[in-house]
């Protein structure tokens, strides 16, 4: 598998309605070739719609995404989605889950390949009920990586790890992603995840971008550094700004109630 460049990414007035639900709102979005672009956001704000979109499985209802300056018609080729749970086929090899899909005369080596890059390559043989969660994880991150996208879209996918497996998870995202090169596009729920990997973190709320904030710490970054922590805090904080300004209403409407 050969490094090259990754893909640009606009989106272009994208909305989405479901009914009478308007999940995004006129969407403008650019992600440049080789980019990290973290969303975080509130469950239901539009962020795993916007991924569905852009990856090609569902049309938008106004608005388009241009894929290196072509309108994405159909199915993203040039992409490939990793989910919060692996999909992984019971009946099938671990290698076999790699390689679906691939040319038969050189699908075995192609996924063995895969697996070695993600530090499976002894589990080849083996059969997915026997793996721990952060090794299905390894594999179906092998199984987006052996076709080699352009575009690597992570939906949560480090959601249900636990703590040490995710953060050894998002050190060998980071590790293959400056090795090959493609555009990454993950969405998280976690603040710290956000920082650790992104170029850029966007907040998605009620179906726009209300933060587009840029990360330039060094990588490989550290937790415990000052400037680490600001940003995290400087993310949450807007993150949780709606939520936190209805809480202390709230708790001002008590307090007046109790002196009534």
């Amino acid at each position: 598998m050969e490094s090259q460049l990754g893909a640009e990414v606009k989106v272009m007035g994208l909305t989405k309605t479901y009914g009478s639900n308007q999940v995004l709102q006129s969407l403008d979005l650019e992600i440049a070739p080789g980019e990290f672009v973290v969303v975080v956001g509130r469950s239901g704000g539009g962020k795993s719609t916007l991924l569905r979109i852009v990856a090609g499985f569902e049309r938008p209802t106004d608005g388009g995404v241009l894929m290196d300056g072509e309108p994405l018609k159909g199915r993203n080729r040039c992409a490939r989605v990793m989910f919060q749970n692996p999909r992984l086929l019971p009946w099938e090899t671990v290698v076999e889950n790699v390689g679906l899909g691939l040319n038969k005369k050189d699908w075995r080596q192609k996924a063995e390949k895969a697996l070695k890059q993600v530090g499976l390559a002894q589990r080849a043989l083996d059969w997915p009920a026997v793996l721990s969660g952060g090794q299905k994880q390894r594999v179906a991150l092998a199984r987006a990586l052996v076709r080699e996208p352009r575009l690597l879209m992570l939906d949560e996918p480090l959601g249900a790890l636990d703590a040490l497996t995710r953060i050894e998870m998002q050190r060998l995202i980071e590790t293959i992603w400056q090795e090959k090169k493609f555009t990454a596009f993950l969405i998280t729920h976690d603040v710290d995840e956000a920082v650790m990997l992104g170029d850029r973190i966007l907040l998605i709320d009620n179906g726009r971008i209300t933060m587009d904030t840029r990360v330039s710490l060094p990588r490989p970054r550290k937790r415990k550094d000052q400037e680490f922590v600001t940003l995290a805090e400087k993310v949450l904080e807007r993150l949780m700004g709606d939520e936190a300004g209805l809480i202390n209403g709230e708790e001002e409407a008590i307090k007046e109630l109790a002196k009534a």
